[in-house]
């Protein structure tokens, strides 16, 4: 059966692709829950139409998130944190902790999520992490943790 996405599926297709899916998953699943509309030439104009905005949307995101890793790329991140006597720190530093400094330099907030930082930080020092800003614009930033 050919349907319309009415919204972005895992593993199936973005909204207003155009797809053929086997009857029962179209009409038992996709069509109930409203994700999908059986394709008809209405239909099919409303996803040209759908798909015409998704990628100007997509555009309009990819080229802030360029901007904004920009920024980021030259950006450095202060934090303060607690430190013993070796210079290891009481705790560590987390994505979380990172997240909310890094909304305070670019003024909204970044998902905690899309900061790649493979293990948290438990010494004083630099570290430069990842940051995933659109599916195709990756940032480096530069985090440094100061004794507090």
């Amino acid at each position: 059966m050919k349907i319309v996405l009415r919204a972005d599926v895992e593993h199936l297709g973005r909204k207003g692709d155009v797809i053929d899916v086997a009857d029962g998953y179209a009409r038992n699943y996709l069509v109930p829950r409203g994700l999908a509309l059986r394709a008809d030439r209405g239909v099919v104009r409303q996803a040209e139409a759908m798909r015409r905005n998704r990628e100007a949307r997509d555009a309009r995101e990819r080229a802030a998130a360029e901007a904004l890793a920009a920024r980021l790329d030259a950006a450095v991140v202060t934090i303060a944190a607690r430190v013993g006597e070796s210079g290891r720190l009481f705790g560590s530093v987390t994505a979380a902790d990172i997240a909310e400094h890094l909304e305070a330099l670019v003024g909204h907030p970044v998902d905690r999520r899309r900061i790649e930082l493979p293990e948290p930080v438990k010494q004083v020092g630099r570290v430069t992490v990842e940051v995933r800003l659109h599916p195709e614009v990756r940032a480096n930033l530069t985090v440094e943790v100061v004794p507090a």
